[in-house]
């Protein structure tokens, strides 16, 4: 049937994403799902949406939500877009702002869609190599560029850029559009919203599904300067006039306005962060510096995808990325406690060694 396919469909080489197995008694440590629930003033306010009012198509322009954002980051509501998770709204930036003559510039080591997205949308692009210590160097982006994207903390390794670093780098290209993708940045990142009000070229993304535990919902927003924000409407508007149903305006409201829930469930995936990352040190990792809701670790001893099959084994799941450089890394979400006791305790076994305490 690919003979019916167009020319762009056949050069594609799609995303993929996390696997989502159906095993009985699954440790699932492959998404960066939060494995804390969203507030219960969340799931209110979705229930309270299951109603006649279905029948009716949601705000096209996400008003109440996009003034809720604007609140709470300190900005105006035309500063705000939102979409069906942070990945749509990517796909809008790169449709909107990051196609020039000069080359898209991203880190070699990232977030594997954008080479994808510059695919789709015919955009020429560089990559930009981590140094020796897997961090972003943002001397490294002194040279030409039509527009640049950087996820801050990087994924997949997790570490974090300065804001005064972000600052740094828009100063080096006030000309070239700027996204910084925030996906991360509640577990120990500092954002670049603030750099919003002094720079036009700058857009920043995050996303609902990570800290606050709403990956099913699919809610993602872009703030920026407004034109910026008319310019992802413009490609939106040309796509899918209506991304986010009524449920889902709601419960990202909902979100906002719990602050509370947020902050101590963001708290506790941290201390879990450190608690993950000393077991796993104790067992002979390696570990980067995370500020996400995961880490990037690897073993000098052992080869990646051998401990992510032996782990499958044992009905542990984690990310493994078979690319140069990283090959060794497992990328290793943070779960619960159970979760992580049980990792540790397969990581244990599979190395000979005795059980690190979580």
């Amino acid at each position: 049937m690919s003979r019916f396919w167009s020319r762009l469909t056949h050069d594609l080489k799609p995303y993929v994403p996390g696997e989502q197995p159906r095993m009985a008694e699954l440790v699932k440590l492959n998404t960066n799902e939060n494995p804390i629930g969203p507030s219960p003033r969340v799931l209110e306010a979705i229930h309270g949406e299951a109603t006649d009012a279905l029948r009716l198509y949601p705000d096209p322009q996400a008003s109440a939500l996009r003034a809720a954002l604007a609140s709470y980051h300190q900005v105006r509501p035309e500063q705000v877009f939102v979409g069906n998770g942070s990945d749509e709204v990517l796909a809008h930036a790169f449709a909107a702002l990051l196609k020039h003559d000069a080359p898209l510039l991203f880190p070699d080591i990232t977030y594997s869609f954008y080479p994808v997205y510059c695919r789709l949308f015919g955009i020429a692009y560089e990559t930009v190599p981590l140094d020796a210590a897997m961090q972003i160097r943002i001397a490294d982006y002194l040279r030409p560029a039509g527009a640049l994207v950087l996820p801050n903390p990087n994924a997949p390794t997790g570490i974090a850029l300065s804001r005064a670093e972000i600052a740094t780098l828009l100063e080096q290209h006030p000309d070239a559009p700027v996204v910084i993708d925030e996906a991360y940045v509640d577990f120990g990142a500092e954002t670049a919203i603030p750099l919003v009000a002094s720079h036009p070229n700058l857009l920043v993304v995050q996303t609902m599904s990570k800290s606050r535990s709403l990956a099913g919902l699919r809610v993602g927003y872009a703030i920026g300067d407004a034109g910026l924000i008319e310019a992802l409407t413009r490609v939106k508007d040309s796509f899918n006039s209506y991304p986010l149903g009524r449920p889902a305006q709601a419960g990202a409201i909902a979100s906002l306005a719990d602050e509370a829930w947020f902050q101590q469930a963001r708290a506790r995936v941290i201390e879990a962060r450190e608690r993950l990352t000393l077991g796993l040190q104790r067992l002979g990792f390696d570990v980067l510096p995370s500020c996400a809701n995961f880490v990037f670790a690897r073993h000098p001893a052992q080869q990646g995808a051998r401990l992510a099959a032996a782990l499958r084994e044992r009905a542990v799941i984690v990310r493994h990325f078979a690319a140069p450089r990283i090959s060794d890394y497992l990328r290793i979400t943070v779960g619960t406690d159970a979760q992580i006791e049980a990792l540790l305790s397969a990581l244990a076994e599979i190395l000979g060694s005795e059980p690190a305490a979580a």
